[in-house]
């Protein structure tokens, strides 16, 4: 087991691809705090992960907040070996018709309480511990409608890099995982989208992607479990790509080959 009897914190660990990494987590030996706005799906998610996780209701764009649930995740758990900064909103910002309110709800959740997430939590974290971003494929690639979203995600992976060059005297690894589409509740939370809807987009995004598919959030969880653990030591300021190969390879998919 390759956390075993490691404390981790994960930030929007009540769905999607927090859920699935707080569940590989324990699988693997950790005990984990998870941390989520709605306290229902909180709830819903302790009771389906066990013993091993607890639950900290959090708006994570509240400093004040933020400062006193990592107080007490750390006086629950001590000393945090591994930090998720998993938490974020999707956010649709195309030019021409975008508030500046939205544009800024995008940045304060996505990228500034991200910073934040890890300065308020280093005081609770062990020298040597590993902790890893939440990027995205967007923070690389021209989609349109989505500046704010993309500017979160590529600031996310120039944080990591000066985060981790500031952290390796302590010997703290700072890391991004970047998925591609992935299938999370985030899809149909948009109350403009049908199931059919939801349905047609996730197979026009396959036939753009090399792997011919979208990704699974537990996928995704095994490439924040391989950055979380010591199979990764070695492995500092790096963006890691979990897409299918839509990043690498933007030509690969069904739709380019005719």
């Amino acid at each position: 087991m390759r956390l075993q009897g490691k404390k981790a914190l994960i930030t929007g660990g009540n769905s999607g691809i927090g859920l699935a990494t707080a569940k590989l987590f324990i699988d693997e030996g950790a005990e984990v705090a998870i941390t989520g706005r709605n306290q229902q799906t909180l709830d819903e998610a302790v009771a389906f992960l066990g013993h091993k996780a607890h639950g900290f209701r959090l708006e994570i764009t509240d400093s004040g907040a933020r400062k006193q649930v990592f107080q007490q995740i750390s006086g629950k758990l001590g000393k945090l070996d591994i930090v998720f900064a998993n938490a974020g909103v999707p956010g649709n910002t195309p030019a021409g018709s975008t508030s500046e309110d939205l544009f800024r709800q995008v940045i304060d959740t996505n990228l500034t309480s991200v910073f934040f997430t890890v300065e308020d939590s280093l005081p609770y974290v062990q020298d040597g511990a590993s902790i890893v971003l939440n990027g995205s494929v967007i923070g690389t690639l021209g989609q349109p409608g989505y500046a704010a979203y993309a500017a979160t995600k590529a600031g996310v992976r120039a944080l990591a890099r000066s985060l981790a060059a500031d952290l390796s005297p302590r010997g703290i690894r700072v890391n991004v995982v970047a998925p591609g589409a992935t299938k999370t509740p985030i899809w149909s939370r948009n109350a403009s989208r049908s199931e059919e809807q939801v349905s047609g987009l996730e197979a026009q995004l396959s036939r753009i992607i090399p792997l011919g598919r979208m990704g699974e959030a537990e996928e995704i969880a095994k490439a924040v479990l391989f950055l979380a653990s010591d199979d990764s030591s070695y492995i500092q300021g790096v963006e890691l790509f979990v897409d299918g190969g839509l990043t690498g390879t933007p030509f690969g998919g069904a739709a380019s080959r005719g």
